[in-house]
This record gives structure tokens, C-alpha cells and sequence, in this order.
């Protein structure tokens, strides 16, 4: 897929540890550290090319360890889930040790 010049950056400086164009294929992956990491600019600058509905989307099925606490109130509390449900967690396999 051909990406944006002005979406690639924003996903190299939100995703600093994967390939742009690697980055935005995940979709999910991309939005959930855009919304955590992004600035201003970098969030107006996904809204231009992912629907609101998409954000929401993230929230509803959010990959753990990503969000902190204040961007997760703020997204969820922005497309109104009320009360905000907490933050996703990462289970540790065969245990019940969990992380957030």
C-alpha cells in the first residue's frame, strides 16, 4: 500500500521502533500508539486519513501495555465509555500474573 509522506512520519516518530510502512499495516497497533504518544499535530494529522469510528474501534478491542492511564481516560471518555473501563492487561502464558 502507498502511505502518505506526512502519515509515514507521524507513524516513525509514534512507532520509533518498526518501519512506517510496517507500522501503518497494523492499523490497530498504529492508532492505539498514536493515541497514547501522539502530539497534537500527529493526531490531527491520523484523523485526516482514519475515521472516528476507527479510534473507537482501538478502544474496544485495545492491545494491552500501550495506552497509560491519562491517554486511556481521555480516548474513552472523548467516545463516551462511560465508565471508563480499565486499562488493558498483558496475561502472562500459563500463569495469572498479569501487567499493564
Amino acid at each position: 500500500m502507498n502511505y502518505s509522506e506526512d502519515l509515514k512520519r507521524v507513524a516513525k516518530r509514534v512507532v520509533w521502533f518498526k518501519a512506517p510502512e510496517e507500522t501503518l499495516r497494523d492499523s490497530k497497533l498504529f492508532l492505539a500508539h498514536l493515541m497514547t504518544y501522539g502530539t497534537l499535530d500527529d493526531i490531527a494529522t491520523g484523523m485526516k486519513y482514519y475515521a472516528d469510528a476507527d479510534f473507537d474501534l482501538v478502544l474496544k478491542d485495545p492491545p494491552a501495555g500501550i495506552f497509560d492511564r491519562r491517554s486511556w481516560n481521555y480516548w474513552n471518555l472523548r467516545y463516551h465509555h462511560e465508565p471508563v473501563p480499565p486499562l488493558p492487561q498483558r496475561r502472562f502464558p500459563g500463569t495469572d500474573a498479569v501487567s499493564t
